[in-house]
C-alpha cells in the first residue's frame, strides 16, 4: 500500500515512542501516507492503523478531526484561508472572497484545471500576520492583501 521509503519514514516516527505508545505516531504516519498518495484514501488510513497497531476507527478519528488531512483529491495547490475572528477583523473574509472570485470556486472546491483547491481554515496561530493563508498544509503566507494574493498566485503559475 505504501512505498518502502514511506514505511521507512513511518518507522523513524515510531522509533520516537515507547513500544506501548506506537499510536502516538499516527499523525506523522498519516501525513507521510498523504504526501505519497496525494490524499488519504480509506484503505491508506486502515493500512496506517494496522501498521502502527491501532484500531482503524481511531486513525479515522484523527484523519477526520484535523483539516490538514485530505480525504478526497485536492488541487496541486491547496489554499486554506483563515476566517477566524482575528483574521476576519483584519481582512481574512475579504481575502477569502477575493480568492473565490479570482479562482471562480468556493470553499471545498477545486478549479477545473485541478490546480487550486480553496479551503476555509480555523485559527493558524499567526494572528499578528493576519490575514493568513496556508499553502499545501505547510507554508504560511502572511498579510494576504489582494496584492499579496496576486503575487502568490503568480508564483504558483
Amino acid at each position: 500500500m505504501l512505498s518502502a521509503e514511506s514505511l521507512k519514514q513511518i518507522d523513524i516516527e515510531l522509533a520516537k515512542y515507547p513500544a506501548d505508545q506506537r499510536r502516538s505516531a499516527v499523525m506523522a504516519a498519516l501525513r507521510i501516507a498523504q504526501v505519497e498518495q496525494g490524499y488519504l484514501k480509506p484503505e491508506a488510513i486502515e493500512f496506517v492503523a494496522d501498521y502502527i497497531g491501532m484500531a482503524p476507527v481511531a486513525a479515522y478519528e484523527v484523519a477526520t478531526f484535523y483539516n490538514m488531512y485530505d480525504l478526497a483529491p485536492v488541487g496541486k495547490y491547496k489554499l486554506t484561508v483563515c476566517t477566524n475572528l482575528p483574521c476576519a477583523l483584519r481582512g481574512g473574509v475579504d481575502a477569502a472572497q477575493y480568492l473565490q472570485q479570482k479562482l471562480g470556486i468556493g470553499f471545498g472546491e477545486t478549479t477545473a484545471d485541478g490546480k487550486f483547491t480553496l479551503m476555509e481554515g480555523e485559527c493558524m496561530g499567526a494572528c499578528g500576520d493576519a490575514p493568513v493563508m496556508l499553502l499545501n498544509n505547510h507554508k504560511m503566507c502572511s498579510f494576504m492583501t489582494p496584492e499579496a494574493i496576486e503575487a502568490k498566485l503568480a508564483e504558483l503559475n
